[in-house]
């Protein structure tokens, strides 16, 4: 099972967690990028695969729009605080938690950042 973990830096962009052996990112709910577009550039940067090519697409291994709907605000507009959902996407495993954490379990083929 994996255990949420508090981030140790507050940047937005991806960066390598050696001692995980995982990626990781956030997700700003008030920012311009959505969740799933976060999702999508996160893997796409670790596994260096163009979206442009039509190479990946994120229904192939989880329905998108359940996916936002899942982490968006509740109906009385109340901001979701616990939870995560983990799925498999272009061979890495990804845990998504309502806090914003995104961690990407990158497959062993992957090169590691030094």
């Amino acid at each position: 099972m994996q255990t949420e973990i508090t981030r140790t830096t507050e940047t937005d962009e991806l960066h390598y967690d050696e001692a995980n052996d995982r990626f990781e990112l956030s997700y700003d709910p008030e920012g311009s990028a959505t969740l799933l577009t976060t999702i999508v550039h996160g893997l796409t940067s670790v596994v260096d695969v163009d979206v442009s090519q039509g190479e990946f697409s994120l229904y192939d291994s989880v329905d998108p729009d359940a996916l936002e709907r899942i982490f968006s605000p509740k109906a009385d507009g109340e901001a979701r605080t616990g939870g995560h959902v983990a799925f498999t996407a272009l061979e890495c495993e990804v845990y998504v938690h309502a806090n914003g954490d995104i961690y990407i379990h990158p497959p062993p083929q992957v090169q590691r950042p030094n």
